[in-house]
């Protein structure tokens, strides 16, 4: 049984990141709905390897990167944001979408082969259903703000226009049972350490920078006309994100020696950790192009489909 999913909001700097460009939107969620198109609408970052199927870290290690390392073939997901104007909705693409691989210093072991996790609540639809010091979910404006987390819900979306990006962040679960790898829950729920039976992992966290001046021009004052596929009109409650391991074995060893303060690049076998996007020769695709559905409305229909 999968264990509740939350995390320590910390202040550790990260130890390396990485950036993604997003290669797909489609209703599916291979690991909450797999084998079906029955999910709200995501936008996918990582290996394009990925249908409906859970697939494994061998299999995800076949496709196509479009992070800008090419030695971590995971597969990243997050509730797409949208513009909402009448009837249309209109996708809020990232400016940028970057894993971060934070609290090395605790890691014992790198992530499982085959491991996969969720972050936050999709169902969330108030602060009261978000633990920030667990999954840190916040959204605020980066840069000269305006900056109005302490006057409003903090897993709300800011209630005035961002001078920059709009951003948003949720850790994953770092404790996991190696012998069970579907077993896994959070240091920060167990006094900061691991249960006996589970071993610490890198501490994963996701940092969506939305560029909402280009989506909405005019802007807004009170409560903003966008929302996530999983939830209301103004909320942003629901945020929260999935990740499949696809990191080629070596370089997730090699994650593990990322030390101390700064960033360290992670190199392997597969080249180096900072990589020109697009440079690889290898071009992101839909794997599963005739199936599923981009269309929001769309999506709808096939959720209330499968209810009935």
């Amino acid at each position: 049984m999968r264990a509740t999913v939350i995390l320590l909001a910390g202040s550790a700097a990260a130890l390396t990141d990485i950036e993604h460009k997003p290669f797909m939107r489609k209703n599916i969620d291979p690991i909450v709905y797999p084998g079906k198109y029955v999910s709200h609408m995501h936008s996918f970052y990582g290996s394009d390897a990925l249908t409906k199927n859970l697939p494994t870290t061998a299999e995800l290690q076949k496709g196509c990167p479009s992070g800008e390392n090419p030695n971590d073939m995971s597969v990243y997901w997050a509730p797409t944001l949208y513009y909402v104007n009448g009837d249309t909705y209109t996708e809020i693409y990232p400016a940028t979408f970057k894993t971060y691989y934070e609290q090395i210093d605790h890691a014992e072991i790198p992530f499982p082969t085959d491991f996969y996790a969720v972050a936050g609540n999709a169902s969330a639809k108030s602060q009261a259903d978000i633990d920030e010091k667990v999954t840190a979910i916040t959204w605020w404006c980066d840069g000269n703000g305006p900056e109005d987390r302490n006057s409003r819900p903090r897993a709300a979306f800011p209630r005035t226009t961002c001078s920059a990006h709009m951003q948003a962040i949720v850790r994953f679960p770092d404790c996991v049972d190696p012998n069970k790898i579907t077993d896994y829950t959070y240091a920060a729920l167990h006094g900061g350490s691991c249960p006996a039976n589970m071993k610490r992992m890198p501490s994963l966290r996701f940092s969506v920078r939305y560029d909402t001046r280009k989506a909405i021009p005019q802007g807004w004052n009170g409560v903003p006309p966008i929302k996530l596929a999983c939830g209301e009109i103004g909320d942003g409650y629901c945020f929260h994100g999935d990740f499949i391991n696809g990191w080629f074995e070596d370089a997730g060893k090699t994650l593990l020696k990322a030390k101390g303060q700064g960033f360290m690049r992670i190199d392997g076998a597969h080249g180096s950790g900072k990589v020109p996007f697009g440079s690889t020769g290898c071009k992101t695709q839909d794997r599963d192009p005739g199936n599923g559905t981009d269309d929001y409305h769309k999506s709808l229909e096939m959720m209330d489909g499968q209810m009935k």
